[in-house]
């Protein structure tokens, strides 16, 4: 077992490795991961020795060796991470998979058997896997819930994609590392602007500012002007029915919780954006109920008619959200915590 945070070399195994584990990782600096983003990565929970939502990243290494041309073994190559998640038992799993080197100059790559060849990195990451709670879905998953934070518009956007490019996790996230870089800003700001309040201060009169918890996540838009995912997560909504709808508590169904109580959206990922697999958990596991999750654009005429709001990904869960500030300054508030749940 590599030492925590460290990166180890699953494929191609050296001729003087006998276990699955890989070798000590020696990377080329013509490796096409590093020259040109080719490949891509998917980061997996472990929680008592299990990879979380296995079966979801293996439909992901399987979806995206077929977009990418690449020649990969799912079912040998997941045998090996739940080798790795037993020894691990707690934490994160962090897999890089990149074509392997070319004697083709430049861009392309061979047309044969070793164009599709594979480089695959892991790096193990012991660590606590947080849960607020533990919410279940409709067909008996068991999804974690985060305590509720803040969420914030951001400038930055992200690029739209061709088929099949759109909606996969690949190595080529310089839109997201700036999104993200500027969410840190915010942060960073915030808290200097006036270090005795919390993240998002930024409230105005819609919330009491010292009632809100910190900024948890920023709100990404693509070229096209429609808001797309979070800057690390893939983002569910819902709509009110009317502007006074926000301020009314209807009645909750018995027996409801947080996900089976109203119509719920997701951006599409056709043209930008990552397709999370924490993202297809949630759509398969509501498909069953009476209003299933529903593919729709998030634009800015929706944004102050927004009545919840949350992110979510395949390491934290759920995050719900209590408000949202706009890109004006106005904050649009949501449903109180204790609804949740």
């Amino acid at each position: 077992m590599p030492s925590s945070n460290s990166w180890i070399g699953l494929h191609p195994l050296s001729e003087a490795s006998d276990n699955a584990a890989g070798t000590a990782l020696t990377m080329s600096l013509d490796n096409r991961g590093l020259a040109y983003g080719d490949g891509f990565f998917t980061t997996m929970g472990v929680i008592d020795g299990l990879i979380l939502w296995s079966d979801y990243h293996q439909q992901r290494l399987d979806s995206h060796a077929d977009a990418l041309q690449l020649d990969i073994d799912s079912q040998a190559l997941l045998a090996t991470l739940q080798t790795q998640a037993k020894q691990l038992q707690q934490g994160m799993l962090k897999l890089i998979v990149t074509r392997a080197a070319q004697d083709v100059r430049g861009y392309g790559y061979a047309p044969s058997t070793s164009g599709s060849a594979c480089e695959v990195w892991l790096k193990s990451s012991a660590m606590p896997i947080a849960t607020a709670e533990q919410m279940p879905l409709p067909n008996g998953c068991l999804v974690p819930l985060q305590l509720m934070t803040s969420a914030i518009c951001l400038s930055s956007q992200l690029a739209c994609l061709p088929p099949p490019l759109a909606g996969l996790k690949s190595l080529n996230r310089l839109d997201n590392v700036l999104a993200s870089a500027e969410l840190q800003r915010v942060k960073a700001q915030t808290l200097t602007s006036n270090p005795f309040l919390p993240a998002n201060h930024l409230s105005t009169n819609h919330l009491s500012a010292n009632a809100e918890p910190n900024i948890g996540e920023g709100l990404l838009r693509d070229m096209s002007g429609h808001w797309v995912e979070g800057t690390m997560s893939n983002v569910f909504y819902q709509l009110s029915e009317s502007p006074f709808a926000k301020s009314s508590n209807p009645p909750r169904p018995k027996n409801s919780n947080y996900l089976s109580t109203g119509q719920w959206y997701t951006p599409s990922m056709a043209q930008s954006g990552v397709a999370g697999v924490m993202r297809q958990v949630l759509i398969d596991g509501l498909s069953t109920t009476e209003q299933p999750v529903t593919i729709r654009s998030l634009s800015d005429e929706d944004l102050p008619h927004l009545s919840q709001l949350f992110f979510c990904n395949a390491l934290r869960g759920i995050m719900p959200m209590s408000s949202l500030t706009l890109l004006s300054g106005e904050v649009v508030g949501f449903k109180s915590q204790k609804n949740i749940g």
